[in-house]
């Protein structure tokens, strides 16, 4: 008797003291790509956008001041940089999100909103930074390629 309540008891130990595991790390959900672009500024209003509401931007977005958010060249969009797409822009510590559409003459370009500050935007300038974007991974094929 003593001995079964024993052997249960060690049995119970070795369960309780079994290896731990490694905790598991969800799948990413995004994939980052870099990619080098030509940037400048632009502001909501009138003389800057083909819009009757110079505040409402290509996808339907009420852009407002200070949204982080960047207008792209339609290139930049077949590359997947698309509606609400997250953005990281070299010299900010934000994440922009994708939210206005380029003029279809445009290439390689990004436009990053600044409100209604036009003498901010002109300050800014123009300049060639690498942005990195964020593309979501599509669960369902990438265990295909993994197996």
């Amino acid at each position: 008797m003593v001995l079964k309540r024993w052997t249960f008891i060690a049995f119970l130990i070795l369960i309780g003291c079994s290896q731990k595991k490694e905790p598991v790390e969800p799948p990413a959900k995004y994939k980052w790509y870099g990619h080098e672009v030509t940037a400048s500024a632009y502001n909501s209003v009138f003389w800057q956008t083909d819009s009757i509401n110079p505040s409402v931007a290509a996808w339907g977005d009420t852009l407002k001041p200070g949204m982080k958010s960047i207008a792209v060249s339609r290139d930049l969009i077949k590359m997947g940089l698309t509606h609400n797409t997250m953005v990281k822009i070299d010299t900010f510590p934000d994440t922009f999100y994708v939210k206005d559409k380029m003029h279809y003459r445009w290439r390689n370009r990004i436009d990053i909103y600044m409100g209604k500050d036009v003498k901010k935007a002109r300050e800014w300038g123009r300049k060639k930074l690498i942005i990195c974007y964020a593309v979501s991974i599509d669960s369902i094929n990438t265990t295909n390629e993994e197996n």
